[in-house]
């Protein structure tokens, strides 16, 4: 993927990687239509500066990292108009043992209840498997703080799923 950065090889690598991109960006804001936004803002900002961005080692983290700083600045502005409800799924209906579709929607739910950057941590370490310094860089912030935040954002989904779905997040 590191030829001459021409428009050509944007498009290529958009190509190949839109679906991985928009999937990222539902598990950071929990909408489609916004994530769908967040993937166009994010391919733009490639585009922008794409001569640059193929001189990176590594693009992909590049794209995280674009991506993330998209999430974050949006969820810093004040016309988010995210809707929060006081109420989760009852827990005893995912507890029988199947693992459906139920217990996605609650994971999904309790994530969702994370502050923006405890859910970016959450989503990058644990969704995507990313290492603590991976998931510092991709941030911009220390690895020690990647750590503090991931043990706070577990024990306040644990807190979320109550006891009986706690043990799903460690």
């Amino acid at each position: 993927m590191k030829s001459g950065g021409t428009e050509l090889d944007f498009e290529e690598y958009a190509q190949a990687r839109v679906v991985r991109l928009r999937q990222r960006a539902y598990l950071l804001c929990r909408d489609w239509h916004l994530a769908q936004d967040l993937t166009q803002i994010t391919l733009s900002r490639l585009y922008a500066s794409w001569r640059k961005v193929v001189k990176a080692d590594n693009i992909d983290a590049y794209a995280a990292k674009v991506m993330v700083r998209v999430f974050l600045d949006h969820k810093r502005l004040k016309s988010s108009h995210e809707v929060v409800s006081d109420t989760m799924p009852s827990a005893s209906a995912v507890v029988d043992g199947s693992g459906g579709p139920e217990l996605r929607l609650t994971l999904m739910e309790a994530l969702g209840r994370l502050g923006p950057r405890a859910r970016a941590i959450v989503v990058l370490r644990y969704w995507e498997d990313h290492s603590v310094d991976t998931v510092a860089e991709l941030l911009g912030v220390t690895p020690s703080l990647v750590k503090t935040q991931s043990m706070r954002a577990l024990a306040e989904l644990r807190a979320l799923l109550g006891t009986d779905l706690a043990t799903l997040v460690g």
